[in-house]
């Protein structure tokens, strides 16, 4: 069962709707549904929100090291707590699927995607689930680190935050990790 569920994302009001945040957006939106407030945790290098949803309590973790050092955050707060690789969910921007299309998956590989690197060097496992939301790959002649740092369109905002509560309403299969109910 699912105990903590990791938004990875840039801190910084530059990346705040950016495709790459993917993973912050989902937990921001998760906390409001919840009206729970995030704390600074220097302790943790991220931001901390604990809630109920769903009848399931669950806390959110969102890592202010930048993607890339990820790992720092989810390692300091899983040996804290004590928490399980397994019960753990880390939510993120994924290139290989289309914009709008979501996968759960457990286990595997990071992929090239440098906070998932971060996360299983500093955990020293790939034992966890990740819930990987499309944003597409660019267009010929647009660098991938352009693409994924640059903002949503009001679009895709929009699509995003549809998305968004689809799958709110699929939390008891998210926090179950029933891979076979989620995807779109």
């Amino acid at each position: 069962m699912i105990k903590l569920i990791v938004g990875l994302g840039n801190p910084g009001r530059q990346y705040e709707k950016t495709r790459h945040n993917a993973g912050f957006l989902f937990v921001e939106y998760l906390a409001g549904l919840a009206s729970a407030g995030w704390s600074s945790s220097s302790q943790f290098s991220g931001e901390v929100a604990e809630c109920n949803i769903g009848g399931y309590r669950l806390v959110l973790l969102k890592p202010m090291t930048f993607m890339n050092k990820s790992g720092l955050s989810v390692g300091k707060f899983l040996r804290y707590y004590k928490f399980k690789s397994e019960e753990m969910l880390v939510v993120h921007d994924e290139l290989e699927l289309p914009e709008g299309v979501v996968k759960i998956k457990k286990d595997g590989g990071h992929g090239g995607h440098n906070g998932l690197r971060d996360i299983i060097a500093n955990i020293d496992t790939r034992d966890f689930y990740r819930l990987r939301i499309g944003i597409g790959r660019p267009v010929a002649g647009v660098g991938v680190a352009d693409y994924v740092l640059s903002s949503l369109s009001c679009d895709g905002q929009a699509r995003m935050l549809g998305l968004f509560g689809e799958l709110a309403k699929s939390m008891d299969a998210l926090v179950l990790g029933d891979l076979n109910s989620i995807g779109a």
